[in-house]
């Protein structure tokens, strides 16, 4: 044990000084999945156990981010379909660990971290949506920035960009036939996502399914995906730090 332990030591500084030369992303999103998968490997015969493990989880990926020194990140917690699946018992549960856990530990033990919300919190019960309002209220000034998908749908996202963007245009008195021939790309994701939060340079996804399932459909357009074959519990900083690499070894 101690030797193995030694050699990934190694190899962890190796990765490390791999990962130093750059270039790094600004801004790492991450589809967490796996969670029931690997609890089921674990034995656990509550599947909510892997949210719970996955939860915690989120809270040393973002010490590797500030050890790295990204200051956006992006974990998607749930999607509508998600919540839309699972049986109201798993889904009451997982928002109990959203709660408690994300909100509750995580936030508490990451004091670098401002709190943004994308997604639909109406789809929440109300005292997820509050204790995720109140966290973003008082995180407010903070120098790195965490983003939760939650509710959350692509498609959704978009369409509701281009709605706004209507009803803005309309209030200042612009018809819809000129807005159309001036309409651009950069107008709609003016209207996309968390104000001030960059584009994803890279998105992570666990577990080895290799889909986005929605997940930043427009933002991630020219983001560069690595897809791990280990289940989000059980993801660790040397997988973190190798695909910091893959990134480096895209953009260099």
């Amino acid at each position: 044990m101690k030797l193995r332990e030694a050699l990934e030591s190694a190899y962890l500084l190796r990765l490390r000084a791999q990962v130093a030369k750059g270039p790094l992303p600004r801004h790492v999103a991450i589809v967490m999945d796996g969670n029931r998968r690997w609890a089921r490997g674990q034995g656990l015969a509550d599947v909510s156990q892997g949210h719970r493990h996955g939860a915690e989880h989120i809270e040393d990926v973002l010490r590797w981010c500030v050890d790295t020194g990204i200051r956006y990140a992006t974990v998607f917690v749930a999607s509508v379909d998600n919540l839309n699946k699972r049986d109201s018992t798993e889904a009451r549960r997982l928002m109990d660990i959203v709660e408690h856990v994300v909100v509750g530990q995580v936030l508490r033990n990451s004091p670098r971290w401002r709190l943004h919300l994308s997604g639909d919190l109406d789809l929440l019960p109300d005292s997820t949506a509050h204790a995720l309002k109140t966290a973003r209220d008082t995180t407010l000034g903070r120098d790195f920035h965490l983003t939760l998908a939650i509710g959350y749908d692509g498609r959704q996202e978009i369409v509701e960009a281009v709605r706004t963007l209507l009803d803005t245009h309309s209030s200042a008195g612009t018809t819809p036939a000129d807005l159309a021939r001036t309409l651009t790309p950069a107008d709609i994701a003016a209207h996309l996502g968390v104000a001030g939060v960059p584009d994803p340079e890279l998105v992570i996804r666990t577990s080895g399914e290799q889909r986005m399932s929605g997940f930043l459909l427009w933002r991630a357009a020219h983001s560069e995906l690595h897809f791990c074959d280990v289940h989000w519990p059980g993801f660790r900083h040397i997988d973190f730090l190798r695909a910091l690499r893959a990134f480096a070894s895209r953009r260099g």
